[in-house]
């Protein structure tokens, strides 16, 4: 069924009855083409462009509970694409450029919302730092606006100016960035997907994954075995795990990451806005609630909860920029695991066993990177090449030493 206008107004006559299941409820088959590990966003986005780029539908999307259920539904919703280094920007911004016709593309609303992202700036230091970025930005084709403190204040007058620790001195403006709705997103790929004939299975866990040869020839699964010709990653927090099954070991380590609510509000703040001296980043969503985050948590963990240091940093944060929040009530948080990479950035590459594919260390750039995730891993599968714009995101790279640091932190996952 194909959404539109005249259905909303066909279905609405007819009472609303004729409407069809989103996705199938397929059993697993014997063997496909093509089987993905991970029913998240990346998954389900690399299964529909197999299936409309490449004409690969013969695929099987494998999730262990029900689809979205990682961490494509435990973010905060953030796109954008300013990104500082050459490994980066061109993937960042084609898939800025792909979340632009994204709900075109799918037939679904996924609520893009080029609401902007505002970086603030507290010393003249990381006022010429951004200089740096919005430069490099522009020179890459990417929109940028440095912007003084008169300017931000016209955007954002509630905000703590005079803050002695922290004055805000302007800030880096990406206009075309904002949010998504994270669910719609996972719904929208899924639809797409089975309407080219993938089959979504969910409940279906992965136990094993079979190598014969050296080769990846197929999954053991809590559903039985089944054979691929191909076996693909996008796993997210569990990559270390899952590559674990066929004898790798990655250079990644799983981290939680906490986000948070608040009580609904009237529309207060219209863009995304990050505070430049802590880690905290906070927007609007749709239903009135503020949604903001911060650093991941300092040691290793597999838990999708969150703890008491993290959020009363977290808090502080908000505080110190935004004094106005200390009156409103929390609603809920939650935590997403997080595969940090050495070097901040993610791994999208073939693997030493042949036929296995890996998509992962996505850090905090997972869920704007959804839509040229699925992208370019899908044309890694179809042809064994790497795609351009994703050329840079070599699983030897921390062999080489041609690491694509972004924050400039070193080689160390819990700082980036």
């Amino acid at each position: 069924m194909r959404y539109s206008v005249v259905t909303l107004l066909a279905q609405s006559l007819g009472g609303h009855k004729g409407w069809t299941p989103v996705w199938r409820n397929p059993a697993p088959k014997a063997e496909y083409d093509v089987i993905i590990i991970g029913g998240g966003g990346h998954g389900l986005a690399t299964a529909h462009y197999l299936a409309s780029r490449h004409g690969i539908s013969n695929v099987a999307v494998l999730e262990k509970g029900y689809l979205g259920s990682g961490n494509a539904g435990r973010n905060t919703t953030i796109i954008r694409s300013n990104y500082l280094l050459p490994g980066n920007t061109p993937f960042y911004e084609f898939s800025m450029k792909l979340w632009e016709g994204l709900e075109q593309d799918l037939n679904y609303n996924a609520m893009v919302s080029q609401r902007g992202v505002l970086n603030l700036c507290h010393t003249d230091a990381q006022r010429d730092a951004y200089a740096r970025r919005g430069n490099a930005m522009r020179l890459a084709g990417v929109d940028a606006e440095l912007l003084d403190r008169s300017e931000v204040r016209s955007m954002l007058p509630f905000l703590e100016f005079d803050n002695a620790r922290f004055p805000i001195q302007g800030g880096l403006l990406q206009r075309r960035g904002g949010t998504a709705r994270h669910d719609a997103v996972v719904w929208g790929f899924a639809r797409a997907a089975d309407g080219r004939g993938v089959d979504l299975i969910q409940n279906c866990e992965v136990t094993g994954i079979t190598v014969q040869g050296g080769r990846a020839v197929g999954v053991e699964t809590s559903r039985g075995a089944i054979r691929a010709k191909k076996v693909a990653m996008a796993v997210a927090g569990n990559s270390s795990r899952v590559a674990a099954m066929a004898g790798l070991r990655l250079p990644i380590e799983s981290h939680v990451l906490q986000a948070f609510v608040s009580e609904g509000l009237k529309p207060l703040i219209d863009c995304v806005m990050t505070f430049g001296a802590g880690h905290f980043y906070i927007s609007q969503s749709d239903k009135g609630g503020l949604v903001f985050g911060g650093n991941i948590d300092g040691y290793n963990s597999y838990a999708q909860r969150g703890n008491l240091p993290v959020v009363e940093d977290v808090m502080e944060s908000a505080m110190a920029v935004w004094p106005g929040l200390g009156r409103l009530r929390m609603l809920r948080h939650w935590g997403g695991i997080m595969d940090m990479s050495m070097d901040g950035s993610p791994i999208m590459d073939l693997t030493p066993v042949e036929g296995l594919y890996l998509n992962s260390g996505w850090c905090y750039g997972g869920f704007k990177a959804t839509p040229a995730s699925g992208f370019c891993f899908a044309h890694l599968i179809a042809t064994g090449q790497p795609h351009p714009v994703a050329a840079a995101y070599r699983l030897d790279r921390f062999a080489t030493g041609r690491l694509i640091d972004e924050r400039g932190n070193g080689a160390q996952p819990n700082l980036h």
